[in-house]
C-alpha cells in the first residue's frame, strides 16, 4: 500500500476552461438583453401659470452709532429711520400685508454684537416670522 501512495502526485492546476465557457456564455446574454430593456420613465406634474417671485425683504439697518433704519426692499417705501418701539408696529404692519415677507437685519460690522441680539430679541418676543442675518460673502 505504500507503494501506491507514492505513485500518486497531487495536481496543483486549476482548469478553468469552464468557467471561461460560463462567463462568455454569460456576456453574450447580457449583450442581448440589455438594450432591450426600457428605462423608466417618470411622468411628472404640470402647473397652470409660472411660480410667483420671491418676496423682496425687509431689512432692518444698524448703523455704527447705533441708530436703527428700515428698508422695504419691495420699492414702496424706501427707507426710514426708526425708533425701536415703532419698528416691531411697522413690521408688522409690511407683514400683514404680506405674510411671506421676510425680515433681514444687516448690521455695520462696528456694531456690538449685544445690539444685534437685542434686535433680534425684540422682533423674536412680538413673534415677528422669518427674521434672517444678512452678510457679505467674500
Amino acid at each position: 500500500m505504500a507503494e501506491r501512495r507514492a505513485k500518486r502526485r497531487l495536481i496543483n492546476e486549476i482548469n478553468v476552461v469552464p468557467y471561461i465557457d460560463v462567463m462568455l456564455v454569460l456576456l453574450v446574454i447580457f449583450m442581448i438583453t440589455a438594450p432591450l430593456i426600457t428605462p423608466g420613465q417618470i411622468e411628472l406634474p404640470q402647473i397652470g401659470k409660472s411660480l410667483a417671485p420671491p418676496v423682496a425683504p425687509l431689512e432692518i439697518v444698524i448703523k455704527a452709532n447705533g441708530s436703527l433704519t428700515l428698508h422695504d426692499r419691495s420699492g414702496t417705501e424706501g427707507e426710514q429711520k426708526i425708533d425701536r418701539k415703532v419698528l416691531v408696529e411697522a413690521i408688522k404692519r409690511k407683514q400683514s400685508q404680506n405674510t411671506e415677507q421676510p425680515v433681514v437685519i444687516a448690521a455695520d460690522k462696528d456694531v456690538k454684537y449685544e445690539e444685534v441680539i437685542n434686535v433680534m430679541d425684540v422682533l423674536q418676543q412680538q413673534q415677528v416670522k422669518k427674521v434672517g442675518l444678512l452678510a457679505r460673502p467674500k
